[in-house]
């Protein structure tokens, strides 16, 4: 299945703040699979010195990762496609 990168521009976030999000990425993930859209949050890197972050998610296409985004709540720039190049064995 595909990978999505999801850009933020996160100005002012707390760690509090990024942590909610995260989890309601996690969850909203699970929701719209549960209900038969295939879709699974990865991971999220945050680059403090930026105030960005960069979110992945496995997903038939980008408008279902957007619409997960939506639900969460969690602004974005935008939703690209990405290769994941995790090593084996370390995801």
């Amino acid at each position: 299945m595909p990978v999505y990168a999801v850009e933020r521009d996160l100005k002012g976030i707390t760690m509090d703040q990024l942590a909610a999000a995260q989890k309601r990425a996690i969850a909203s993930s699970k929701k719209f699979s549960e209900t038969g859209q295939d879709v699974r949050y990865i991971r999220t890197m945050y680059i403090p010195g930026e105030e960005r972050s960069m979110c992945l998610f496995e997903a038939p296409d980008a408008s279902t990762v957007e619409n997960v985004n939506r639900d969460a709540a969690i602004p974005y720039t935008r939703v690209i496609e990405a290769l994941d190049l995790t090593p084996a064995g370390n995801a």
